[in-house]
């Protein structure tokens, strides 16, 4: 079996491992980055909490329309409820996501300004706002470094053996300690990126995977070329 070849691998093995299979994913995806649009950090908070329960893209079609509505987080908060339940409708939870935007916004002008704050324990206090939001927010709006422990990089990262938990708190901080923290951002995206493209839920496409070889799950998919090229994205925003 596949695994049995790290089934004696030493910490230091595993490390070095790692840090080898994010540096061929960044060779794989050298335009790797964050999916969804956005031009500063409250866009890139609102976005991020509307992606929730649906599609990049989706949002993406979206957010032109809401930003131009409503740019500010002081606008934002003061938006008439129907109007933005329009807006955001075709997300889907539409009632659910105007409220957290509404919540969001009123928190960030009362406490803050209107300014997003750019410190984990400040955004993690936010309404609809969790860890991996807040580790996007820092990551990709303040170029501070997080891990975003989305359902891909979850999976990823129990799949290349760099954890086996489950809770994406603890898969954060096991994953995080195998890499330097000033590359924590970019191996998100190297693994979000990697995921949505050959390594899916269902059926990975092992035999087009760069990283193969440093797999343990390799063959949980076709492994045959032919067949694995078919299962590859060339686009992911999903």
């Amino acid at each position: 079996m596949p695994a049995q070849k790290f089934a004696t691998e030493t910490r230091l093995g595993l490390v070095r491992r790692a840090r080898r299979i994010d540096r061929i994913l960044g060779e794989t995806y050298p335009d790797a980055k964050a999916e969804l649009d956005f031009t500063n950090p409250f866009e890139c908070l609102v976005v991020t909490v509307l992606s929730a329960q649906t599609t990049d893209k989706r949002v993406n079609l979206a957010s032109p329309a809401l930003f131009a509505a409503y740019p500010t987080a002081k606008e934002m908060a003061a938006a008439p409820r129907e109007h933005l339940e329009q807006l955001v409708g075709p997300l889907g939870f539409f009632r659910a996501k105007t409220e957290a935007l509404l919540k969001l916004s009123a928190v960030l002008v009362e406490e803050y300004d209107g300014e997003v704050p750019s410190r984990l324990e400040q955004l993690v206090k936010l309404p609809g706002v969790g860890r991996k939001t807040a580790n996007v927010v820092l990551g990709n709006a303040f170029g501070k470094p997080g891990i975003t422990v989305d359902t891909h990089f979850g999976r990823l990262s129990r799949r290349f053996g760099w954890t086996t938990e489950k809770d994406p708190v603890k898969v954060e901080h096991e994953v995080g300690a195998l890499f330097e923290k000033r590359d924590w951002t970019m191996l998100s995206h190297h693994v979000i990126w990697h995921g949505r493209r050959i390594c899916h839920a269902q059926k990975p496409a092992c035999g087009a995977c760069p990283v193969s070889q440093l797999c343990p799950a390799y063959g949980e998919g076709p492994t045959d070329p032919v067949a694995a090229a078919k299962l590859v994205r060339t686009e992911g925003r999903n």
